[in-house]
């Protein structure tokens, strides 16, 4: 007799209870590698754009909001503040770098963000096709925009007012597109890059023509802009030594007119915010699993009470008691299998329409589909639920008594 054929056959004959097994551990095990994935994933995408960032300063509000508006490109910014007072941190001893940006307008959704050369050397991203820009209203399209948009090298377009794509059209100024960055996986992919005179020129229709080119001039021969007067929405700070995160911020929030925000603070706050709604879905997730486990017993359980003068019937034929126990133990583990294996594919389809949603809003991609190395031991939980959850009616089968039982049939 094949225990495998026969412990098959008999989760055929049961569909309905089989199923609903099958589905409880898909639910529970595919909740648990959904939330794997995403965690590995938003872990990776956040870490990879904060990475060599100190502070970022930008306009009062909330700091959470600046970093995200300004590092990840996923929320409206905190307001401008002048230029000025973003250059006067390049004269502080323990400053490293300082990158300036601007931004508030967008085409296709994606948005147009004005900076230095620094920006582009910071996230090491590096040129595809044609130049990186090099004269105001001249762009260089991250990979994901070329692709999304169609833009090619020469083509010029008009960008929209605001950053969600339904704000009035600039169509008296057109940007012009140079050059097109290489995939990096970093927030660059997503985004329109041009000088940050080019954001002035769209914005400042009452400038002189000749003063707005004294700008460029000056931005354009020192690698960093002009002050004149001017406003960036916020800055990109990286520190020397550790006595800058120590003495700085504080510096900036109480005398300034700006505020500073920590990255590495402010993530982690909001990971942990993040943290109670997933550690919340894990245990759901857990306790469908128990479920699970407890109707693949219920269920064995009744099989094995409905099947006593079958078993004992096969006992008198020859076959023995740890023959059965083996064959119900197979049935769980069969069950098991088919929901860890049903449960990841569900969390593939999860992880599918969140990729959507998270570009269609955000222009962020989750397409990393391969199976991840604690799933291996969800494979292994998925199992243990099974092989408990049957082990223990399957033991009945050592206290079966042939003659009595084939007696009262």
């Amino acid at each position: 007799m094949n225990l495998f054929k026969i412990s098959i056959a008999n989760i055929k004959e049961k569909k309905l209870n089989s199923f609903l097994s099958a589905l409880l551990l898909a639910l529970g095990i595919g909740m648990i590698s959904l939330l794997l994935l995403l965690n590995q994933q938003l872990d990776e995408q956040f870490r990879k754009n904060i990475k060599g960032i100190d502070m970022v300063v930008g306009a009062k509000g909330s700091p959470l909001q600046l970093i995200l508006s300004s590092i990840y490109q996923i929320d409206a910014p905190t307001g401008n503040v002048p230029l000025a007072e973003v250059d006067a941190l390049r004269k502080n001893p323990f400053v490293k770098t300082v990158i300036p940006l601007s931004m508030g307008d967008n085409y296709q959704g994606f948005r147009i963000l004005g900076t230095t050369p620094k920006y582009i050397e910071h996230y090491k991203v590096k040129v595809a096709e044609g130049h990186v820009y090099n004269a105001s209203m001249e762009v260089t399209l991250g990979s994901k925009v070329a692709r999304v948009s169609g833009l090619k090298i020469g083509d010029t377009f008009a960008s929209s007012h605001g950053l969600d794509g339904a704000g009035d059209v600039h169509g008296d100024r057109k940007y012009k597109v140079t050059g097109i960055f290489q995939p990096s996986g970093s927030v660059v992919d997503q985004l329109i890059l041009t000088r940050l005179s080019s954001i002035w020129d769209i914005h400042d229709h009452e400038k002189p023509t000749t003063e707005k080119h004294e700008d460029h001039a000056g931005e354009h021969a020192g690698g960093e802009p002009d002050e004149d007067g001017k406003d960036v929405t916020s800055a990109l700070i990286q520190f020397r030594n550790p006595m800058g995160l120590m003495t700085i911020p504080w510096q900036i929030n109480q005398n300034t007119s700006m505020q500073a925000a920590l990255p590495s603070i402010e993530i982690n706050r909001l990971f942990s915010l993040l943290g109670v709604g997933i550690e919340t879905l894990r245990a759901i997730a857990i306790i469908i699993i128990t479920i699970a486990g407890i109707s693949v017993f219920v269920s064995l359980y009744n099989s094995l009470k409905e099947r006593k003068y079958e078993m004992a019937l096969m006992l008198s034929l020859g076959a023995t008691r740890t023959f059965l126990f083996l064959m119900l133990l197979i049935e769980g583990l069969f069950l098991a299998v088919i929901g860890f294996l049903s449960g990841i594919i569900l969390s593939r389809v999860g992880l599918w329409f969140f990729s959507k949603a998270a570009e269609q809003d955000f222009h962020y991609t989750l397409g990393r589909f391969a199976l991840l190395p604690e799933e291996i031991y969800l494979l292994f939980a998925a199992l243990a639920v099974g092989a408990i959850a049957a082990a223990l009616p399957s033991a009945g089968i050592y206290r079966l008594n042939i003659s009595r039982t084939l007696a009262e049939e």
